[in-house]
């Protein structure tokens, strides 16, 4: 392509637009499966129960430390099947590009969801293009629909009992306060990179454990919204406990000085699991021995005796948390 920048023209159907998706789309994202001529294409499935999932991404900025808007697209997307216990497949893409959106940004995003995507075994194989006037968007949003194959046992909040076992698979807090410090707002700087990874390897492992009843990725709203969505839905309490909370130094330092609390925060490489009493710390092992895992920690339990979140403090307070009603970091993924 001799453009540098968007135009309505790459969105009009014609010339312009075929180039575009030739170019760089189709280059990129490159595989048998992808037909960009078609208006739909067969997938190969067997295996299995199928899982299908949609998403969509309007992060600013589009690229931040530790990822951008393209790797987000895919791990966010093949996440959300991998908790579901399922192993991801296949994915389509629509991109809805801003008129003036720098053509050599765009194809560096697009580089780089194929190549997350080809890291975790997934192949886009549908997807359609958008041209939005400029001002109309945030220079690039994304949609995505996953579809992945799921052999193992059921997961499902209706399985969790009173006395489970909370465990998270790292620290908590690191995409979003990476995303903010990346957009310069507050005039503070930091090498804090974004945890936005596959959760594959960790569910898979954690798919082996007969008494695993449930995993969640803590994406908005972060490991409070998680816990609030057990509650509501399995009507008993969630007691935690902060000195067992995995928060990063710099990121809790961050947070002290602008008033933000970690535990609403957004991960993007994390999974909390429900698990039986008796198998957290088989569980816990599991994790710790894998790469993505390391930093993983029992942080509660259910407990049908209370009927809220409940953080029990550092210094032997008990804090209810609430959930989330504002948004302390908007477009953030």
């Amino acid at each position: 392509m001799q453009d540098t920048h968007i135009s309505l023209a790459h969105g009009n159907g014609g010339r312009y637009m075929r180039e575009l998706i030739d170019e760089i789309f189709a280059r990129h994202l490159a595989n048998p499966d992808l037909d960009v001529h078609a208006d739909a294409v067969p997938i190969d499935i067997n295996g299995g129960e199928v899982l299908f999932t949609t998403d969509g991404f309007t992060v600013q900025p589009l690229e931040f430390p530790g990822g951008d808007i393209g790797s987000l697209a895919v791990h966010g997307t093949t996440n959300d099947l991998a908790v579901a216990g399922a192993i991801p497949k296949y994915l389509s893409l629509n991109a809805f590009i801003e008129e003036g959106l720098e053509i050599a940004l765009l194809e560096r995003i697009v580089k780089s969801l194929a190549q997350t995507a080809a890291a975790i075994g997934v192949k886009v194989v549908a997807g359609d293009t958008k041209v939005l006037r400029r001002g109309e968007g945030g220079g690039l949003y994304l949609a995505t629909t996953g579809v992945g194959i799921r052999s193992g046992h059921l997961l499902g909040m209706g399985n969790i009992k009173n006395g489970d076992a909370i465990i998270v698979s790292g620290p908590v807090g690191d995409h979003g306060i990476a995303v903010m410090l990346a957009r310069e707002e507050f005039g503070l700087r930091g090498d804090i990179q974004s945890d936005a990874a596959s959760v594959l390897n960790l569910t898979q492992a954690a798919m082996q454990h007969e008494g695993l009843r449930f995993m969640r990725d803590p994406t908005r709203g972060g490991l409070a919204t998680v816990c609030s969505e057990l509650h509501r839905a399995t009507g008993m309490g969630v007691r935690l406990t902060q000195a067992s909370l995995p928060v990063r130094d710099p990121v809790q330092s961050v947070c002290d000085m602008l008033g933000y609390d970690p535990m609403y925060l957004a991960c993007e490489g994390r999974v909390v699991a429900v698990v039986e009493p008796s198998q957290a710390r088989h569980l816990l092992e599991t994790w710790r021995s894998l790469e993505e895992g390391q930093g993983a920690a029992i942080i509660g339990h259910v407990d049908s005796s209370i009927q809220h979140v409940l953080l029990e403090t550092e210094i032997g307070g008990e804090r209810i948390l609430e959930e989330l009603e504002d948004d302390p970091l908007p477009r953030i993924c």
